[in-house]
């Protein structure tokens, strides 16, 4: 069985309605990441940091997952596949992807401010509970604070992912200008020979001298056509 491995950031999710970082009109231009996203900004001001996060979770909890979301979880019927993915959402999971790799953390879900990556102290959230106030403590007594990798912070599940890649007989990048590091990297890792597929409805420099197959359509119909060239003649 072929291994798709999928790399996915905002554009992915947008057709959701879950708003961009990075692009016009996103949120950095509304929120400095050094408030928002820098263990600094947390120190200075954890109420504001916390606001924002419970902001997008709310947004996150009204959010269902899109056609294209739908389209790759389906691919599992016919190929192994892994999602290497940028976003914080869930999107991926609920509609049914099984094998996702979170680089930049998991929104719906609080660790301790003291030691961010120790499993005992990272808890899921839910539609029930869902914020996180000052005053909630993690199990080592810390405050709580989201299980977001922010700026400045290391990526521990980037290991994991360029493993994945490696292995790949198929790389997806969707919705993604793979601009930052490390996750911008990644495509380094994949076997030479395989082929590199890029869908976005702007246009996109990878970085890489490699042969890239572009197509120029958002997530969902991007999706759909990855879905048929997957297929190949006659299916």
């Amino acid at each position: 069985m072929k291994h798709i491995v999928v790399l996915s950031g905002a554009g992915m999710s947008a057709e959701s309605g879950i708003r961009t970082f990075r692009d016009t009109g996103g949120l950095w231009e509304k929120y400095p990441v050094e408030q928002v996203a820098t263990p600094e900004g947390f120190a200075r001001n954890p109420e504001r940091v916390l606001r924002f996060y419970n902001e997008r979770r709310k947004q996150l909890l009204s959010a269902k997952p899109n056609r294209g979301h739908e389209i790759l979880a389906g691919l599992e019927a016919d190929f192994r596949v892994s999602v290497i993915t940028q976003n914080v959402d869930n999107l991926h999971e609920r509609a049914g992807s099984s094998d996702v790799i979170h680089l930049h953390g998991e929104l719906m879900k609080a660790c301790s401010s003291r030691d961010p990556q120790d499993p005992r102290y990272i808890e899921e959230l839910s539609a029930d509970r869902w914020e996180i106030r000052l005053g909630d403590r993690a199990g080592d007594g810390s405050q709580l604070r989201p299980f977001i990798v922010w700026f400045g912070e290391s990526v521990p599940e980037i290991g994991r992912a360029a493993e994945r890649v490696a292995e790949a007989d198929v790389v997806v990048v969707v919705g993604t200008s793979l601009n930052v590091y490390p996750a911008a990297g990644l495509l380094h890792y994949a076997p030479a020979g395989i082929p590199v597929y890029l869908i976005d409805p702007n246009e996109v420099q990878v970085g890489i001298s490699r042969p890239v197959h572009y197509l120029c359509k958002g997530a969902s119909e991007g999706m759909a056509a990855l879905k048929e060239l997957l297929a190949g003649p006659g299916e």
